[in-house]
């Protein structure tokens, strides 16, 4: 009897000082030193939240805009997850090239002479989670040119815009260099509002 009163009581202290104070004071840490992305990065347009920088969105409706990475989960969030197809299966090679075919006809008549080879792999594959908020710049420098004709914009600007978002990761020491999409489609339309 001793032993479990000794077992309840070490549950219970450990309970409450791993699973309930523990957190409690890891998130007020976060909110006083971080608190934008404590609260999960998110932007806001006009007073409005729009999205987060680190959640990817679904801008293929609209030509005006870069699109994201493709997405497994259908840039659901509350859902992510990686398609977890092998490079044997078939059915991961259909998928890339109905994203392959996909990009060459959305950028192809934009950027004349684009094969599938030229075609950065981040734009044809999905990301682990399934809402990368960010794409190559090559991807993105390939996408100025529809994006420059579809605003009526030189598409020297598009590309300056690419070159002043873009930014390597690890505090920019290693790594290829991407863009985030949301906040290059966002400094579009402010360059759109001038």
């Amino acid at each position: 009897m001793r032993e479990l009163k000794t077992a309840v009581i070490a549950v219970l202290a450990l309970t409450i000082a791993l699973g309930l104070a523990y957190p409690l004071v890891m998130t007020g840490v976060a909110q006083i030193l971080f608190p934008g992305r404590a609260d999960g990065s998110l932007v806001e347009r006009d007073g409005k939240v729009i999205g987060s920088k680190l959640i990817g969105q679904d801008f293929s409706k609209r030509l005006r805009y870069f699109q994201s990475r493709p997405s497994a989960t259908g840039y659901a969030p509350a859902a992510t997850y990686f398609n977890n197809q092998g490079p044997n299966q078939q059915d991961l090679a259909d998928q890339l090239q109905r994203h392959v075919e996909r990009y060459l006809e959305r950028e192809g008549r934009f950027t004349p002479g684009l094969t599938a080879a030229d075609i950065p792999s981040d734009a044809v594959t999905t990301s682990a989670s399934g809402v990368d908020p960010d794409i190559s710049e090559a991807n993105a420098l390939i996408q100025a040119n529809r994006v420059a004709e579809q605003r009526d914009m030189a598409v020297a600007d598009v590309r300056a815009l690419i070159e002043d978002h873009a930014s390597r990761p690890l505090l920019g020491l290693a790594g290829d260099r991407s863009v985030n999409v949301l906040e290059l489609n966002l400094a579009l339309d402010r360059e759109a509002a001038r």
